[in-house]
């Protein structure tokens, strides 16, 4: 891995040390300089879990991508800095509060003193890494985290009282997810498929871009913008995320500017 690259993507310099207050910059940071976006999905683009590809994708080609790319790399370059990272497997909770499929997610476990819970690539989820010994909640800017034991020996996280994944304590290789990122990319029933997404924290919220819909967050009010053209579109993925698109991605009924006409004989629901 070219380190430099990657350090440079996220505008910091090497770490003095691998050390909490080194994870907490390194987080924020990844954070607030790589989107989560699911647009290979609507661009026709694989998703390749390899190291190398992902190192193009993110550094050279400057994009996001979902959490086994976002969390796959960056736990990469955390071992790379001296850190002792491994990935390790999730399930979403439901909304009716049942956990999903197994590696449906995957997070980052930092040892460091004690064990440290880092995740860059769920969306909206902790800013700074979660103590996993911790009994007490932990204040967060984007909510109130709390770490509960689970059956099995696995971690329950939730936000705000409400669960949001199982946390298995195994490490897990990026190639064990491989299955699940397909399913996620292809499936007609995967939430990546049905939505385009592409969303960061900001100082003062978040800021997501879905098809021509710019919704941003201000300190807890919600403003939304439907752009009116596709070089609206563009300037918006540049200007609030760094992307600089070759052509948008196409997502039937989410983006009516470049999406196809709906087809009579497939039975939508």
């Amino acid at each position: 891995m070219d380190v430099d690259a990657y350090l440079a993507r996220l505008d910091l310099a090497l770490p003095v040390a691998a050390d909490l207050a080194a994870l907490r910059v390194l987080q924020a940071r990844h954070l607030e300089r790589v989107p989560f976006e699911n647009l290979s999905v609507h661009l026709g683009e694989p998703i390749e879990l390899t190291e190398d590809a992902l190192f193009d994708k993110i550094v050279r080609r400057r994009r996001g991508g979902f959490c086994y790319e976002l969390n796959g790399l960056f736990a990469a370059l955390l071992r790379e800095l001296g850190f002792d990272a491994t990935l390790r497997g999730a399930q979403l909770f439901h909304a009716d509060g049942t956990p999903g499929p197994p590696l449906n997610h995957a997070a980052i476990v930092v040892e460091l003193d004690e064990p440290w819970l880092v995740d860059v690539g769920f969306g909206s989820f902790s800013r700074a890494p979660l103590r996993l010994s911790a009994v007490a909640p932990q204040d967060d800017a984007d909510g109130q985290f709390l770490i509960l034991d689970a059956p099995h020996g696995d971690i329950d996280v939730l936000c705000d009282g409400k669960p949001v994944y199982r946390l298995e304590r195994r490490p897990r290789q990026l190639a064990d997810f491989v299955p699940m990122a397909w399913w996620h990319s292809t499936s007609p029933s995967s939430h990546f498929t049905q939505n385009l997404t592409c969303s960061r924290p900001t100082s003062q919220g978040r800021v997501t871009l879905s098809g021509d819909r710019l919704i941003e967050t201000v300190d807890g009010g919600r403003h939304e913008v439907l752009l009116p053209s596709e070089s609206a579109v563009r300037m918006a993925y540049r200007v609030y995320f760094g992307l600089s698109l070759a052509r948008l991605p196409l997502h039937p009924g989410e983006h009516p500017l470049t999406a196809p006409a709906p087809d009579p004989t497939m039975n939508r629901t």
